[in-house]
């Protein structure tokens, strides 16, 4: 089995808000990968005292620990779990119902010999390379799909779209929001490898126009997750700040050859 990852500041001066972590026991039958990536307020607050780095190393970390010790928990489960964990560890501390409260998209995946497990929520991606050699994107698209409009303003998108019915859903303070994650299984047997990208890295294929989600599974497979996230950094530079949002995201990247 072959583990790498990677990830990089959107601002060399700013913490990295983005989680990753992957665990395989010693006999490589099995194991699990969990990126996340933080949602930074737009105005600073956020209603907590911790921030959203503090909640991305506590969410990331129970769902890492959860993933493997439970295998009897469906990942929603596990999330679920998760999340009411790490609200339980500043709910007396904090207003966990601040609309900005600290919240993260969530790429969970967990194998064993008989299939692959996994969990999308918002705009990370998971990538799976069957063993015929085509690439899925596992997306949850309901960001994509919220009017541009009402995206164009922070407070508008809190008010009308953030973990609201018609809108999208992002790993806060409810596990509720568990329910409406995107997830399923592959039989074990049909996938070569497993890719999870924040959106800062999956700039890549969605707004560079770097290459298809094929393409960007064979720079991960040949070159690794560290020369990707480079090659993202050098287009971002190369070609100004793209169509919408920063120019430079913080950008991380998972890759697991089963």
């Amino acid at each position: 089995m072959r583990i790498e990852f990677a990830t990089l500041p959107g601002d060399p001066d700013r913490p990295n808000e983005d989680f990753v972590s992957a665990a395989s026991p010693a006999c490589g039958q099995g194991g699990t990968l969990v990126v996340l990536d933080g949602v930074t307020p737009p105005s600073g607050e956020d209603g907590c005292v911790h921030g959203v780095p503090w909640f991305t190393a506590r969410l990331g970390g129970a769902l890492g620990e959860l993933s493997v010790l439970h295998p009897d928990l469906t990942l929603r489960e596990v999330l679920s779990h998760a999340i009411r964990r790490t609200a339980n560890a500043h709910g007396q501390t904090c207003d966990l119902s601040h609309v900005r409260t600290p919240q993260a998209t969530v790429v969970l995946a967990r194998w064993d010999t008989a299939r692959i497990e996994y969990l999308v929520l918002s705009d990370s991606v998971l990538l799976a390379e069957r063993v015929d050699g085509v690439v899925q994107a596992v997306l949850d698209d309901r960001l994509d799909r919220a009017p541009r409009e009402v995206l164009r303003s922070a407070e508008a998108t809190d008010a009308l779209l953030r973990n609201k019915e018609g809108g999208f859903f992002t790993a806060a303070a409810d596990p509720e929001v568990a329910a409406r994650a995107v997830a399923g299984q592959w039989p074990r047997a049909t996938v070569r490898s497993l890719a999870a990208l924040t959106d800062g890295a999956s700039r890549w294929v969605e707004r560079l126009g770097l290459g298809d989600w094929t393409e960007c599974l064979d720079v991960l497979a040949k070159q690794g997750p560290g020369v990707l996230l480079e090659q993202v950094r050098a287009a971002e530079t190369a070609g100004g700040r793209p169509a919408a949002g920063k120019q430079h995201d913080d950008a991380t990247a998972g890759y697991v050859v089963l």
